[in-house]
């Protein structure tokens, strides 16, 4: 299993060592894959056997991209992870499928780790099913759906954050039908939590999950890996 945070806009660079430190003890005797998206002005050097990965980075090694941080900043901290397609990313902040595309194959030529967000919106969800695939299918165009270095995450844009989630019959209808678009590891993000995890961990096709404000507390998280490694 593939158990993954995402940080968001939390916890500063001191906050996020404690987090690193404490997270790293519950994960020394799980088989686990963890990994950690911290946030931006938290990426550090650390010393761990997590797996640190990037929010976000533009697809240059360096240059005049304000506010952006590049291949050379990832480089300095050994930084070969990065989540790329977060609906925050499309919806809030605008990133165009071809802008996406351009950043998936960037970080592919460089040989990261991509975990590629999809997800839909609620009046997408609201409709039939066959638009909702139509829209999902989108966010493959442009994409190496048999890069071997691939996670995809499917993170139903209304589910997240809002405590609302899909039925468990619906969650295992979606990883099947995206299953269909790629072998890649398959993981469900979308209010997560301790007291969930363990059912959505069941469900057939579902290889993982990618948590955000759920995992914002070490402790929390931590039972989500173990909740996890008790299943195998």
């Amino acid at each position: 299993m593939i158990i993954a945070a995402n940080l968001k806009t939390n916890l500063t660079r001191s906050a996020t060592h404690s987090y690193i430190n404490e997270l790293e003890l519950c994960t020394q005797q799980s088989a686990q894959e963890v990994i950690v998206f911290p946030a931006t002005s938290s990426l550090d050097s650390y010393t761990t056997i997590i797996t640190i990965g990037a929010q976000n980075a533009y697809p240059v090694e360096k240059g005049a991209f304000t506010g952006e941080i590049g291949l050379e900043h990832l480089e300095e901290f050994g930084i070969k992870t990065i989540l790329i397609g977060h609906s925050e990313r499309r919806h809030i902040l605008g990133e165009s499928q071809e802008f996406i595309s351009k950043k998936f194959h960037f970080f592919k030529e460089q040989g990261f780790k991509i975990v590629y967000c999809v997800g839909e919106p609620l009046e997408i969800r609201e409709g039939s099913k066959e638009d909702m695939l139509a829209y999902l299918s989108k966010q493959y165009e442009g994409i190496d759906t048999e890069y071997d270095n691939l996670i995809i995450a499917y993170e139903p844009v209304w589910a997240i954050g809002t405590g609302k989630i899909p039925t468990l019959e619906d969650i295992q209808d979606m990883h099947k039908e995206l299953k269909q678009k790629s072998s890649a590891p398959l993981l469900y993000g979308g209010s997560v939590k301790v007291n969930n995890i363990k059912d959505i961990l069941h469900v057939e096709n579902v290889d993982g999950v990618l948590v955000g404000s759920a995992a914002l507390y070490a402790e929390h998280f931590c039972s989500m890996i173990q909740a996890a490694q008790d299943l195998h």
